[in-house]
C-alpha cells in the first residue's frame, strides 16, 4: 500500500470514493471516465441546490433531483448515497488530491507546510464556484443534518493531516501524537475562519491572501521557529509559552471575531499565565 493510499485510508475515505487518483485516471479512456464522472456529480449537485434553494431541502427528493439533471433515480446512486451528500460533491476528489500532494512532499520542506499547502487545495475547491459554495453555506447553516455533514467531511482532512504529521515531527518530549493533532487541527481551524468569513462576505476578495495571513499568525503564536532541523526529520519548536511544561489556557472568542483579535487574546492568555 502506497503512502498516499495509507493517508485515505487513515482519513477514513474509502476505494470507491476515490476512483479519480488511481492510475488509470492520469490517461486515455481512464482520464475521459473521471472527467465525465467530474461532470455528472455536478450537474447532479447544481440540481440539487437549485431545488433546495427554491423548495427547501426537506421538500427535495432525489427524485426530483434526478429528474431535474435528466437521469433516472439509480444514476443519482451511482454518484452519491444520499441528497445530503449532493451538497459536497467535491470533497472525495479533493482529499485525493490533498493526500497525493502529502505523499509527493520534499521530506526537506517543513511537515506544517505541506499541510498548510494541503489545505489551500480545499480553499481553491470553494474559491473556484463563489457562488455555489456561498449558496451551499447559507444552506448548511439553515439545515442541521447539513451542519453534522460538514464537521464529519473536516474530521477527514484533519485526521489526514494527523497522520501526515505523525510521520514527519520529530520531537524530544515524547509528544507527537499530541502535537500532531493540535497541529493539524490549528490548521483546519485557521482555514474554516477565513473560509466562513470569505463566505459572509458574498465570496468576494483575496481569500487565499487571508489565509496565508491566518498562517503566520499560527506560526508566530505555536509553532516559533520552523526552520529548525534534526537529522533528516523536521523539529517542532513550540513557541514561548506553549511548551508542555506549563499548565493549560483555553480562550473564548466569538465566532465571528477577527483572526487578529483571536490570536491577541490567546497571546494575552499565555502572557499572563506566565507571569502567575
Amino acid at each position: 500500500m502506497t503512502t498516499e493510499e495509507q493517508l485515505l485510508e487513515q482519513a477514513g475515505l474509502d476505494g470507491a470514493a476515490s476512483d479519480a487518483g488511481t492510475p488509470g485516471s492520469n490517461g486515455g479512456p481512464g482520464r475521459r471516465a473521471t472527467a465525465q464522472r467530474q461532470l455528472m456529480r455536478q450537474e447532479l449537485a447544481a440540481a440539487a441546490m437549485e431545488l433546495f434553494a427554491s423548495q427547501g431541502y426537506e421538500e427535495t427528493t432525489v427524485d426530483q433531483i434526478a429528474a431535474a439533471a435528466g437521469v433516472a433515480r439509480r444514476t443519482f446512486f451511482r454518484y452519491f448515497r444520499s441528497k445530503e451528500e449532493a451538497i459536497f460533491p467535491d470533497h472525495d476528489d479533493t482529499l485525493v488530491r490533498v493526500a497525493d500532494l502529502l505523499a509527493s512532499a520534499d521530506p526537506s520542506e517543513h511537515p506544517l507546510d505541506v499541510v498548510c499547502r494541503g489545505i489551500k487545495e480545499v480553499l481553491r475547491m470553494y474559491a473556484a464556484t463563489p457562488s455555489v459554495s456561498v449558496a451551499r453555506y447559507r444552506l448548511i447553516r439553515q439545515v442541521p443534518t447539513l451542519r453534522e455533514r460538514e464537521i464529519a467531511v473536516v474530521a477527514r482532512y484533519e485526521r489526514l493531516f494527523t497522520r501526515y504529521l505523525l510521520g514527519r515531527f520529530d520531537t524530544d518530549q515524547g509528544d507527537d501524537a499530541m502535537l500532531a493533532e493540535v497541529s493539524a487541527a490549528a490548521v483546519v481551524a485557521a482555514h474554516n475562519h477565513v473560509l466562513r468569513r470569505w463566505l459572509r462576505a458574498g465570496g468576494r476578495g483575496e481569500v487565499e491572501a487571508q489565509l496565508d495571513h491566518a498562517f503566520e499568525a499560527i506560526r508566530r503564536t505555536f509553532w516559533g521557529d520552523l526552520s529548525t532541523r534534526r537529522g533528516d526529520r523536521p523539529a517542532l519548536q513550540l513557541a514561548p509559552g506553549a511548551s508542555n511544561g506549563g499548565d493549560y489556557v483555553i480562550t473564548v472568542a466569538r465566532t465571528d471575531a477577527p483572526l487578529d483579535e483571536v490570536m491577541a487574546g490567546i497571546r494575552a492568555a499565555l502572557t499572563g499565565q506566565n507571569e502567575a
